[in-house]
């Protein structure tokens, strides 16, 4: 079975820790359903915060919605002058049989503007 990576982002209201569970929600439900994904698909999880959240860690909201045997990771992104603020990034990696080309990445919100050629 391949192994495949695949991205996605959203952005916040307000660094607010139910804001954030409900974003970061619904960021992973869209990846899920966009890539016909279980979490007995996925491998492991890394996810980021632009370094202005501080509300709460993204992957308490994954374990939520029963990503618990599912090995979780946070960290800060880069504080880049100029950059999109409130912004929670995430990388899954999963088994998938389908070419990289055909994984579906996705950017919710004032995300799209991160990676306009991937963002559906």
């Amino acid at each position: 079975m391949t192994i495949r990576a695949i991205r996605g982002a959203i952005t916040l209201d307000r660094d607010e820790k139910d804001h954030l569970h409900e974003r970061t929600i619904e960021l992973i439900e869209a990846l899920m359903r966009e890539n016909t994904l279980t979490t007995d698909d996925l491998i492991s999880v890394i996810f980021t915060c632009t370094p202005d959240i501080h509300a709460d860690f993204p992957a308490a909201a994954a374990r939520a919605l029963g990503f618990g045997a599912v090995p979780l990771m946070c960290a800060q992104e880069m504080a880049v002058p100029g950059a999109l603020p409130l912004v929670v990034r995430v990388m899954m990696h999963a088994h998938l049989d389908r070419p990289r080309d055909e994984i579906s990445h996705v950017y919710l919100r004032d995300a799209v503007s991160l990676r306009r050629d991937l963002a559906q």
